[in-house]
């Protein structure tokens, strides 16, 4: 059995991402043994694949930390024995630690982050505005280059098993006849956020449905804050952020029938359960390459604009200072496309 190491510290929507191409691959190699290297939180994301996936959380703030950390952390996974090593993030830390695994002779590929299209497609002036290579794509190649050839067969982490009713009903009660919608409204940039004025007032229009139940989502003190208050204003609308683990989360946007979110961790949370996602898009572009996996491009609501995109990450500040890209996209235009999905 060849054994194959993979590295991938962050961040969660990128780490999330790595979750079809492991599965496609050991579905394709069922004696290959991959052991994915990440965060302990991401932990959850793995728990449902095949047997032959396993774990191996990084300490990047403890044991782990620093150059005299990563070595340390070298040596643990060096004595595991691996076939090759597939580093699927390509930064200092794992330009570390890939240097070596290779001086010990053990062969490595590493994720191409092709920094050249991405500044084409986002600069200002002579914009090339092509669709990139997805990130999924740009994860496979990796493995080709260690000889492996595999379609893509991902659907769900849970195609053979329903999370337990138990995990949820505590908070949720039975879902019967209802629809249930769940909004994730923030984003780690504000070139990716919808005014949450804005989405207040789809929380607003969704709620007076007697039969939609909406489930907010997010972290952190001040988001937390205004989920709360949008759950005590809007009827059927309830936030379970801070009482439910990684996981858990994961088994109620799998019972979900739609997911609004940005250019997110959550639209990719949504992905792995194949829950679909009607996705904003401002400063960012599905053709940066990380659109949801098998998530339909006719569900992302975004606007035909000249200077869009303009970031890939979202963190530059609008060159325009008005963030037209979000501002102008209407409520309306999100209700109804979440309305046509629960319909059809």
């Amino acid at each position: 059995m060849k054994r194959l190491l993979v590295f991938r510290f962050s961040a969660m929507g990128d780490v999330a991402m790595t979750v079809p191409i492991l599965y496609s691959l050991v579905k394709q190699y069922p004696e290959l043994q991959i052991t994915i290297v990440s965060r302990a939180a991401f932990q959850p994301f793995f728990e449902q694949l095949p047997e032959n996936i396993s774990f191996v959380a990084a300490d990047l703030y403890g044991k782990h930390k620093g150059i005299r950390g990563l070595y340390r952390l070298y040596r643990e996974l060096h004595e595991m024995k691996f076939d090759a090593v597939a580093d699927l993030h390509n930064v200092l830390r794992t330009f570390f630690l890939r240097w070596c695994f290779r001086l010990s002779g053990i062969p490595v590929e590493h994720f191409n982050k092709d920094r050249k299209a991405k500044k084409a497609l986002t600069r200002q002036k002579n914009k090339i505005r092509q669709p990139l290579q997805t990130t999924f794509e740009r994860y496979t190649k990796v493995f080709n280059k260690l000889g492996f050839s595999f379609p893509h067969t991902f659907t769900s982490i849970f195609e053979n098993q329903n999370p337990p009713a138990s995990t949820l009903s505590a908070y949720t009660g039975s879902k019967e006849n209802q629809h249930w919608i769940g909004i994730a409204p923030f984003a780690k940039h504000i070139g990716k956020t919808y005014p949450l004025e804005k989405m207040e007032q789809v929380v607003n229009e969704l709620s007076r449905h007697e039969n939609y139940r909406i489930f907010l989502f997010g972290g952190g003190v001040q988001e937390l804050d205004i989920l709360k208050n949008w759950e005590q204003k809007y009827p059927h609308t309830q936030t379970l952020s801070g009482k439910l683990k990684l996981n858990g989360e994961l088994a109620l946007i799998h019972q979900l029938e739609v997911m609004i979110s940005m250019d997110s961790a959550n639209m990719h949370m949504a992905s792995l359960t194949a829950t679909p996602v009607v996705s904003i898009w401002g400063a960012t572009h599905p053709w940066g390459g990380f659109m949801g996996w098998n998530q339909s491009p006719e569900n992302a609501i975004q606007l035909e604009m000249p200077c869009r995109p303009c970031s890939i990450f979202g963190h530059k500040p609008c060159y325009k200072n008005d963030y037209a890209c979000l501002n102008q996209i209407t409520p309306q235009m999100i209700i109804e496309k979440v309305n046509f999905l629960l319909k059809n």
